[in-house]
């Protein structure tokens, strides 16, 4: 964790201010008491109670701040931004957890009820805004930064600051500071110095969290190969296991009807290249049965619109190559 911290600052503070943005977000209490307490996340859920209004202050990989609430004017911590969605808050805590800054659902139900005045009870699948935010860091009260002067007591919601100029760049070179002095254990030293040169904003490594939700919105929230809608029975599917040295990526990923997801884990479907749909003899022959899927058999799946959010033509080829049950 320190040593992506590292990197990011890094990155951040060699010269990137050329149109890079921090945002200063209002922090509820509670959630910064019980994520600082787990130092070592690699994602956390900043969300928002209303589901009213999408989030557009940030890029990702630009930082995302936290301010706790008057009296207390402080910025105590941050992560920088990956994603935003507006989920039901089901959903979001299946996605996250406890990195929803909640110990349990009913937890997280109640604080929502708090802020939107109505009974828990009564949320059903209340719909949340959900800020993203991957490389969390948690600072020491010691280590509290005032907010800037131009910080006003009216916002209720929070300030985004430019990082080229006053009062932004200060605030940023402040909270660099505490990231370049924060320890590094044993186990991340060895790992390679980033390599220095024009600087580029890196792009957030995703949690899981975070990898599930991505590929829900790009993929539109229907399966790729069924077309089915109901979030529930919809999983973001690895293409190359995290075991087996996938990573967290939008091209690493599909979104697939569980019971395909688990043919697809299984090595009975696969998807190769040219976007087609494979369904296994060994389906039939191992199980007596499969007749609801060969119809599916040498089907286009749906693809993103965007070419870098679709699949890995080498991702999928390992799959088809290494998974598949001939």
């Amino acid at each position: 964790m320190a040593v992506i911290l590292a990197r990011q600052a890094t990155l951040l503070a060699c010269g990137q201010f050329l149109e890079m943005r921090a945002y200063v977000a209002l922090t509820d209490s509670e959630w910064f008491r019980f994520l600082s307490a787990r130092p070592e996340l690699d994602e956390v859920n900043f969300w928002q109670p209303s589901g009213s209004s999408q989030f557009r202050a940030l890029q990702p990989g630009e930082p995302h701040l936290f301010k706790l609430h008057a009296p207390r004017n402080f910025i105590v911590g941050g992560g920088f931004f990956a994603h935003f969605s507006l989920l039901p808050h089901r959903m979001a805590w299946e996605y996250f957890g406890e990195k929803n800054g909640a110990a349990t659902l009913q937890e997280m139900e109640q604080r929502i009820g708090k802020y939107r005045r109505v009974e828990s009870s009564r949320l059903e699948d209340y719909t949340i805004g959900c800020v993203m935010l991957t490389s969390p860091f948690f600072l020491d009260e010691a280590d509290w930064i005032p907010v800037p002067a131009d910080w006003s007591p009216n916002i209720v919601r929070g300030k985004g600051y430019d990082l080229r100029e006053s009062p932004g760049r200060e605030l940023w070179e402040a909270v660099l500071l505490r990231l370049r002095a924060r320890p590094v254990a044993a186990d991340e030293a060895a790992e390679p110095e980033p390599v220095y040169g024009d600087p580029v904003l890196m792009h957030p490594r995703l949690g899981q969290g975070s990898f599930r939700s991505v590929v829900m919105d790009t993929y539109e929230r229907h399966c790729a190969v069924t077309g089915e809608r109901a979030w529930p029975a919809l999983d973001a599917a690895h293409i190359r296991p995290v075991s087996e040295g996938g990573q967290h990526r939008i091209d690493n990923g599909l979104l697939l009807r569980s019971d395909i997801h688990r043919l697809y884990d299984a090595g009975y479907v696969t998807v190769v290249p040219d976007a087609r749909f494979l369904v296994s003899r060994r389906l039939k022959e191992d199980f007596d049965n499969g007749e609801p899927y060969y119809p599916l058999d040498g089907q286009k799946i749906w693809l993103p619109p965007r070419a870098e959010e679709r699949p890995d033509s080498e991702t999928l080829e390992w799959h088809a190559d290494t998974k598949f049950r001939r």
